[in-house]
């Protein structure tokens, strides 16, 4: 187990807010360089590899592009560039805190952190609860769109937006209100 493994939880989300400001401060080449670098060497300390660093940043294949063009039309190459490493770093540091932390222990020390908002009319076990259900659902949601994804594929409809869109609205729709109806039968529907 590494250094960073043992760390608690509470330690690594608050680390996670330090660097997600010090990262906002990064303005140069050299500094996004800097990050990248730290990044990747605190992956090597956790003892993951670069396909656990992938794993965490695939999800943005799709949408860095877009920041990038964007970014170059209205500030131009540099500051999208940085911009854009900046982003993808601190998708990376955040799936290093889940990748090494039990999701309940992040819960937990959430839930600790909220504890005093109470005072102030702040439920930190339903905030806590929100914040399991939505770190469920990705997964959950990335599973249906495979399937609806492979659906697609089996029935010859591989460019057919709506042929993966309506399926995959409707099974959202679906699994929300069996989601709904759980937590109802539970008590947890005010």
């Amino acid at each position: 187990m590494s250094p960073l493994h043992r760390l608690g939880a509470g330690t690594k989300l608050i680390g996670l807010a330090a660097c997600s400001l010090a990262l906002l401060a990064v303005r140069s080449p050299a500094a996004a360089g800097a990050a990248v670098a730290g990044v990747l060497a605190l992956y090597a300390v956790a003892g993951l590899g670069p396909r656990a660093l992938w794993s965490q940043v695939r999800p943005l294949r799709w949408f860095v592009p877009c920041v990038v063009a964007v970014q170059w039309a209205t500030l131009g190459p540099l500051a999208a560039a940085v911009l854009t490493t900046r982003l993808v770093a601190l998708v990376a540091l955040a799936g290093l805190v889940t990748l090494t932390t039990p999701t309940s222990h992040l819960l937990a020390a959430l839930e600790g952190a909220l504890g005093p908002l109470g005072r102030v009319g702040v439920d930190a076990e339903r905030a806590a609860l929100v914040l399991a259900l939505a770190v469920r659902s990705v997964p959950v949601l990335a599973d249906l769109a495979g399937t609806v994804r492979d659906a697609r594929r089996a029935r010859g409809r591989e460019h057919d937006v709506r042929a993966f869109a309506v399926p995959l609205v409707v099974g959202s729709l679906r699994r929300a209100d069996a989601l709904g109806e759980a937590l109802r039968a539970r008590g947890l529907d005010d």
